[in-house]
C-alpha cells in the first residue's frame, strides 16, 4: 500500500486546482458577478483583462485588483459595431495564446406583458447572445494556441436560473436569452471538444449586483429572497468564483457543455 501524506495531498490538491499562469478574460468585469469571478482569477494567479461599457469603472476594478495580481483594463462596448473586433485585437496585441474565455457581459429588461417592448428583445439579444456567439469565434486562434488534450482551452458563459426556469419577474427578454445562453454554450461544446477547448456555462442564482440591486438593497426584500433559498442565503463571491476556477483548471478538464446552477439550490425549487 502507498500513503501519501498531508503535505503531498495538499500539494497534490492544489496542483488539480491551480489556474496559475493562466490568461483570462472576463466581460462584464468592472462590478457583480464579472467583477466577482476576475477578483478570483487574480487571487488564484491568472492574468486577467477585464471589460466593461464605463471607462472609469473599468479602470478603477483594474487599479483596485491590481493590488493582488495582474489585471488591465479594456474598456469597451461589446454590443457596438466593431466593439468584439476591438477587444480581440487588443488581447492579441499583449497575448499569444488565451486560456479562459468568460463570457459575462449581459443586460437584463423588466416590465409588464402588455407594455414590454419589443426593442428589449433586440438590446437583450445584441448583448446576452450575438455578443457571445461573436466573441467566442473570434477569440478561437487565441484559445486554439492555448488548447491541449491534457489542457483544454476554457470558455465558460454567465448564464441565470432564470434561463432554467419560469422567473417571478416578468423579464421575457432576459429568461429566454439566457436560455438560448445555455443551449449555445452545448451546441458550442458539441463542436469545439475535438479541438481541445471546453465550453460550459453556470447559471448563478441571486448574487449582489446591479441586475439585483432594486431588490437586494432593501433589507426586507433582501431577507425574503433569501428565505427562498434553500441554503438560506444570497450566493457570495467565492461561491461564483470558486465554480469558475474548478472549470477552467485541471480538477474540470473532462467537463464540457454542462450548465452549473451555482443558486444555492434555488433551482430544484418549484418557482
Amino acid at each position: 500500500m502507498v500513503s501519501t501524506s498531508s503535505g503531498e495531498a495538499a500539494r497534490s490538491a492544489d496542483a488539480l486546482f491551480s489556474v496559475a499562469g493562466k490568461v483570462a478574460v472576463v466581460t462584464g468585469g468592472s462590478r457583480g458577478i464579472g467583477a466577482m469571478i476576475a477578483a478570483g482569477l487574480v487571487r488564484a494567479g491568472c492574468r486577467v483583462y477585464i471589460t466593461a461599457r464605463k471607462k472609469d469603472a473599468c479602470d478603477a476594478k483594474a487599479a483596485e485588483l491590481s493590488a493582488f495580481g495582474e489585471c488591465t483594463s479594456l474598456p469597451l462596448d461589446l454590443a457596438a459595431p466593431g466593439g468584439v473586433d476591438d477587444l480581440v485585437r487588443l488581447v492579441s496585441e499583449r497575448e499569444q495564446r488565451l486560456h479562459i474565455l468568460v463570457n459575462n457581459a449581459g443586460a437584463s429588461w423588466g416590465a409588464p406583458l402588455a407594455d414590454y417592448p419589443l426593442e428589449a428583445f433586440d438590446k437583450v439579444w445584441n448583448i446576452n447572445v450575438k455578443a457571445l456567439f461573436a466573441l467566442t469565434v473570434r477569440s478561437l486562434p487565441l484559445l486554439r494556441a492555448a488548447a491541449a488534450p491534457e489542457d483544454p482551452g476554457r470558455v465558460i458563459n454567465v448564464g441565470s436560473i432564470d434561463g432554467l426556469g419560469v422567473p417571478a419577474m416578468e423579464t421575457y427578454a432576459y429568461s429566454t436569452t439566457k436560455a438560448g445562453v445555455h443551449m449555445l454554450t452545448r451546441h458550442l461544446a458539441s463542436r469545439l471538444a475535438a479541438e481541445s477547448i471546453t465550453v460550459n456555462a453556470i447559471a448563478p442564482g441571486p448574487f449582489d449586483s446591479k441586475m439585483m440591486a432594486f431588490a437586494l438593497d432593501d433589507p426586507q426584500t433582501r431577507a425574503a429572497i433569501a428565505g427562498t433559498v434553500p441554503l438560506g442565503r444570497i450566493g457570495e463571491p467565492d461561491d461564483v468564483a470558486g465554480t469558475v476556477i474548478f472549470l477552467a483548471s485541471r480538477a474540470g478538464r473532462y467537463l464540457t457543455g454542462a450548465v452549473i446552477p451555482v443558486d444555492g439550490g434555488l433551482s430544484t425549487v418549484r418557482r
